[in-house]
């Protein structure tokens, strides 16, 4: 008996439903989110130069280090 095989034998009805996690609405609005910080952030290089492209991605270095150990604490 393959995996495949062991994964039929066991699949039930309920199975067959699948709810999404993020709706299409949700995914607007992450890809907005992100349309915004980018063009937020080209701005800043504009107005201050290259202070305005280095000091947000510093500021943001705390951030992703909390965000790396809270994914890997799972």
């Amino acid at each position: 008996m393959s995996l495949t095989e062991n994964a039929e034998a066991t699949a039930t009805p309920e199975d067959d439903h699948h709810e999404e996690i993020i709706t299409l609405r949700g995914l607007k609005m992450i890809y907005a989110a992100l349309a915004l910080v980018v063009v937020l952030w080209g701005l800043a290089i504009y107005i201050w130069g290259v202070p305005g492209l280095y000091i947000p991605a510093l500021c943001l270095v705390p951030v992703i280090y909390g965000l790396l150990i809270y994914i890997a604490k799972g």
